[in-house]
């Protein structure tokens, strides 16, 4: 039983009688069986990504020399991380080892609400670290006063506003339609479109609204995080320093390889659910879980690897002489 009622997502008026007591989660389809190995390797992601992320903010919080805008972003993602995993995996593997196919409606509609919004918001938080490396190296001597605590704090507001802004509508679409067919959903999770499919109603506001929000988001957060490293590459190339120019694309280096797993899948999988008619469901849906389990193990991983003080505070305890140095 789901411990979170869809009532605090939207009002009651937003359900209809005809919603089904529950639906059915398939899992991979066509994969079946091999659902109980695949479960042990996303059981793997998951436990990295829950270490890493829990990593993550525990040194970050309990470090008063890394408390700073580029940090407090860091923290962010690796919150936003722990849901998006926690809200899908834990259900998954109940279906790939126990044969738990079934959630209830009420469930299905939270798990959907966290999937999508939660995912905007860690667009919003690639675009807010887009904006930091941004000032960080285009405006070093005006970094502190930019990207004050307040400002940080107001970022972080938008982006759950945005997040939660965009979401909830799409969440009570979804309960208002009828659903008089079947009850299956041939997915591993509630994805939006795989859950209206199964309605009986006109579901062309739906599919509108959700073209509409993610293009929104994707496209003028990928936008502006482009336009972010281009000003960052003019700069770079700019330097007379070679080790500076070499140091910042390091720095940036980290960041660009989230961006790009984080959207690449995302994007794959949202149009393919629409258009990818061609596409084998089981690569679908393998890439849809994908989206949701590589980038929460990968962000700990590679911000600690790359980032000199993380990977400091971290060794400190085996290494007691060494030395974090912060560095912008």
């Amino acid at each position: 039983r789901c411990s979170l009622h869809p009532s605090k997502l939207c009002t009651m008026s937003c359900y209809n009688h005809s919603n089904p007591s529950s639906f059915l989660l398939m899992g991979i389809p066509g994969l079946e069986t091999t659902h109980y190995w695949i479960a042990f390797l996303f059981c793997a992601m998951y436990i990295v990504a829950l270490l890493g992320s829990f990593t993550l903010l525990f040194v970050i919080t309990t470090e008063p020399s890394l408390h700073l805008p580029m940090y407090y972003l860091l923290c962010m993602l690796a919150g936003i991380d722990l849901v998006l995993a926690t809200s899908t995996v834990p259900k998954i593997l109940s279906i790939f080892w126990f044969r738990s196919h079934e959630i209830s409606f009420e469930c299905c509609v939270v798990q959907m609400f966290f999937i999508h919004s939660f995912s905007a918001m860690e667009s919003g938080v690639l675009l807010a670290m887009a904006f930091d490396r941004y000032v960080a190296i285009c405006k070093p001597l005006h970094y502190t006063t930019i990207l004050t605590n307040v400002v940080i704090a107001k970022i972080g507001l938008a982006i759950f506003v945005r997040g939660i802004g965009l979401m909830t509508p799409l969440t009570c679409m979804v309960s208002r339609l009828p659903y008089c067919g079947p009850r299956v959903i041939s997915h591993s999770y509630c994805e939006h479109m795989a859950v209206v499919k199964l309605a009986c109603g006109d579901i062309t506001p739906n599919y509108v609204y959700g073209i509409m929000a993610a293009t929104l988001v994707v496209g003028s957060d990928s936008i502006f995080i482009a336009i972010s490293y281009i000003l960052i590459l003019r700069a770079v190339l700019s330097l007379s320093s070679s080790d500076v120019g070499l140091k910042s694309f390091s720095t940036c280096g980290s960041h660009v390889c989230i961006i790009l797993v984080f959207y690449t899948p995302g994007l794959f999988s949202f149009y393919t659910q629409r258009w990818g008619q061609n596409i084998p469901t089981h690569i679908h849906i393998l890439l849809a879980d994908f989206y949701l389990l590589v980038p929460p193990m990968l962000n700990p991983i590679i911000y600690g690897m790359k980032t000199t003080q993380i990977r400091g505070r971290v060794l400190r305890p085996f290494y007691p002489k060494a030395e974090v140095r912060i560095n912008f």
